[in-house]
C-alpha cells in the first residue's frame, strides 16, 4: 500500500504518494513528549487534557465496499499519530496498529446455544439489515475500548472503519461521561456527514448499517433479537435533543420524514451556502450550550469529492477542506470535545485521489486536537 507522509501544518498538506512502500514509523504510545499541547483552551470534560485514548478500527462490515478497513493504516502511515505526538504534544494511549475487525466472527456460546464450545455463527439479513450480527459484536467491542479511554479522562480519538463503528465509539464515550460527572452530562453529538444516517431498519433501502447508526445511538431504532444490538442500553444512547447534524446533502425520504417529525436540529450544505459555515457554527454550538460534552463525528464525505475523493459514497456539493476544517476548529475551541471519530477513508476508490484524502483525513484530525493557523 503506498504512503503519503504529510507536512503537519493543517489546511496545508503537501505530500505526495510514494510508491517506494515505505512507512512512517509509528510513535511508540510508551513515550511521552516532553512538550505541551498546542491548544491553551481550558477542558471542561476532561482531566487529563494532554493524553489521546486511540482506537484504530479496520471494519467494513457496516456497507458493501471493500477497503475502509484501510483507512485507519493510511491515516497512520502519513504520519498522522507521529504528528499528534511531536507536533501536538498529546501523550498517545491505545492502539498504536490497526485491529482488523474484518476477521472477527461473532460466535455462539454454551450458554447462548447448548453447545460445549464457542463456534462461529451464520450472519443472515434481519429486517433488512446487511451482517448485523458480525456488526453488532464489533461495535460492542468498540464500545468497551473507547469506553475505557474515556473514562481515563482522554478525549477518545477513533479513526475508522465505516461510519457504522459509531454505534461503538459514541456508546462508548456516552456511558463514560455519565459515569464521570458527579451530576451525570448527556453528550451531545456533532455528526458531521453528507448524509443522515438515521435510517432505521425499516426505512433503509440498502440494509447496510453504516446508515442506521444514529437510529441505534437514539433508540428510534432497536432490536429484540439475540446479538443483534441487544448490548444497547441506556447508558450508551444520546438524546435527539443533542444531535446536530452538519452537511447534509444526501438524505433519503425515509430520513427527512424522521428529522422533521423530531425536530432534530440539522444544517444542509443549502445552510452553509445561505449563511456561512462561521454563522452555522456559532449557531450549531450555541444550540449545544457552553455545559455540554461533545462528541464529533466526522464522515470524510461531509467534504467535496474535489477534496475527498476517495470515499465510499461521494456526493458532489459538498464542504471545502477549509469548511471542514473549521468545524473542527470551532469545536476544539468550546473546550467540549471529548471524542473524535474520522471514517469511510477508503484507499482501494479514486486511486489517483487517495492521497488528497488522506492528508484532508490528517488535517481534519489535526484542527479537531487544537492545531490552529497560527
Amino acid at each position: 500500500m503506498p504512503s503519503f507522509e504529510t507536512n503537519g501544518h493543517n489546511g496545508h498538506t503537501n505530500g505526495t504518494n510514494g510508491t517506494n512502500g515505505t512507512t512512517t514509523k509509528k510513535p511508540s504510545h510508551s513515550e511521552s513528549s516532553a512538550l505541551p499541547p498546542t491548544s491553551s483552551i481550558p477542558q471542561k470534560f476532561l482531566s487529563n487534557p494532554s493524553e489521546l485514548g486511540v482506537t484504530l478500527v479496520g471494519f467494513s462490515g457496516g456497507q458493501c465496499r471493500p477497503g475502509t478497513d484501510a483507512g485507519p493504516e493510511v491515516l497512520t502511515q502519513a504520519g498522522l499519530l507521529t504528528q499528534l505526538q511531536s507536533d501536538l504534544g498529546y501523550t498517545l494511549h491505545g492502539d498504536s496498529s490497526v485491529r482488523n475487525f474484518n476477521n472477527y466472527q461473532p460466535t455462539v456460546t454454551a450458554r447462548d446455544n447448548a453447545v460445549s464450545n464457542s463456534s462461529p455463527i451464520d450472519d443472515p439479513d434481519v429486517r433488512g439489515m446487511k451482517n448485523p450480527r458480525s456488526v453488532s459484536a464489533v461495535t460492542e467491542q468498540i464500545s468497551e475500548l473507547v469506553y475505557t479511554q474515556a473514562r481515563a479522562g482522554r478525549l477518545a480519538l477513533t479513526l475508522g472503519g465505516d461510519h457504522s463503528i459509531a454505534i461503538g465509539t459514541v456508546s462508548g464515550v456516552a456511558r463514560a461521561i455519565r459515569e464521570r460527572s458527579d451530576t451525570p452530562n448527556d453528550l451531545a453529538v456533532i455528526w458531521v456527514d453528507a448524509h443522515a444516517d438515521i435510517n432505521t431498519p425499516e426505512t433503509s433501502d440498502s440494509g447496510n448499517i453504516h446508515g442506521m447508526p444514529v437510529s441505534f445511538l437514539t433508540g428510534l431504532a432497536t432490536s429484540t433479537d439475540k446479538g443483534i444490538f441487544d448490548w444497547l442500553r441506556d447508558e450508551h444512547k444520546i438524546s435527539l435533543s443533542k444531535l446536530v447534524y452538519i452537511g447534509l446533502r444526501d438524505v433519503d425520504a425515509g430520513e427527512k420524514k424522521i428529522l422533521r417529525e423530531n425536530n432534530i436540529k440539522a444544517y444542509s450544505m443549502h445552510d452553509i451556502d445561505r449563511h456561512g459555515i462561521g454563522a452555522i457554527m456559532d449557531s450549531a454550538l450555541a444550540y449545544i450550550g457552553d455545559a455540554t460534552p461533545i462528541h464529533l463525528s466526522f464522515d470524510v464525505d461531509a467534504l467535496d469529492p474535489m477534496w475527498a475523493p476517495s470515499t465510499g459514497t461521494p456526493v458532489r456539493g459538498g464542504l471545502t477542506l477549509r469548511e471542514g476544517d473549521f468545524i473542527c476548529e470551532a469545536v476544539a475551541e468550546t473546550g467540549q470535545c471529548v471524542g473524535f471519530d474520522l471514517v469511510e477513508v477508503n484507499p482501494s476508490l479514486s486511486e489517483g485521489g487517495v492521497g488528497d484524502t488522506v492528508r484532508a483525513g490528517v488535517s481534519l484530525v489535526r484542527c479537531g486536537l487544537g492545531d490552529t493557523l497560527l
